[in-house]
């Protein structure tokens, strides 16, 4: 074999170990680096990461308004598309607490004028992720946080020296949450995180003026609820496809 065989051969053996290399990389799950995020691919140019769920639910790998799984995005009321400075009834789309509600509410004397339109999930006109991200992508259900907490286990805080913690799936992958806290009013309180559902909160007879939300507190996490005119952070999911 002369030298230029010799060559060529080293080449293709160099080419074909990249390949290889390659094939194996993307057939592992990404457990993400340093305990970050993974990424298991992108839908409408917005990562997401498969953890394995039951459900096959997508979830991003950022929050709406949010450059880095890290950051904390932007905060919306519940039913709103809009950030904006206020979060108090007096700025609520949707009517104040008690019986102007002129949507979703289950009774008619929450409603303005009397009436009751017993819608019990954001519609995707009113889901910030579905109307800013498009493609499929909208605000989890009750039912879709749920999922999470009941299969994936917690792991933090130590992604990026900052305060969030990362949920790993059955597959290994790993979902990060910054704890954003959440506004009420012009202020920002708390140091958990706390983000919206698309479902209200509609356990007693006399409160349509909750939503459902997944809160994050150490290591105490679950689902709660709250008034729907704070402002909460919005993590998007994505149907199996």
């Amino acid at each position: 074999m002369n030298k230029f065989t010799k060559a060529i051969a080293a080449i293709m053996l160099i080419v074909a170990a990249i390949i290889f290399a390659g094939c194996n990389e993307s057939d592992e799950p990404n457990n993400g680096e340093n305990h970050g995020a993974s990424v298991s691919g992108s839908i409408g140019n917005h990562d997401y990461v498969d953890l394995g769920l039951p459900s096959g639910t997508l979830w991003a790998t950022c929050n709406v308004g949010a450059d880095t799984p890290e950051d904390y995005g932007d905060y919306y009321a519940w039913g709103e598309t809009s950030p904006k400075e206020d979060y108090s009834w007096d700025t609520y789309q949707y009517g104040r607490w008690g019986s102007s509600f002129t949507k979703y509410f289950m009774r008619p004397f929450e409603g303005y004028q009397g009436f009751a339109d017993n819608l019990k999930v954001l519609e995707e006109c009113d889901d910030a992720a579905s109307v800013l991200w498009g493609g499929g992508w909208r605000i989890p259900t009750y039912t879709q946080w749920k999922e999470l907490i009941d299969n994936c286990t917690l792991d933090g805080p130590h992604v990026n020296g900052t305060n969030d913690w990362a949920f790993v799936g059955p597959n290994g992958n790993r979902l990060v949450l910054p704890f954003a806290g959440f506004k009420g009013g012009t202020t920002v309180s708390g140091y958990y995180g706390y983000y919206w559902s698309s479902s209200l909160y509609a356990e007693y007879p006399d409160d349509s003026g909750s939503a459902w939300l997944f809160y994050n507190e150490g290591n105490e996490y679950d689902m709660s609820f709250d008034s729907r005119n704070l402002g909460l952070t919005i993590r998007p999911v994505h149907s199996a496809e």
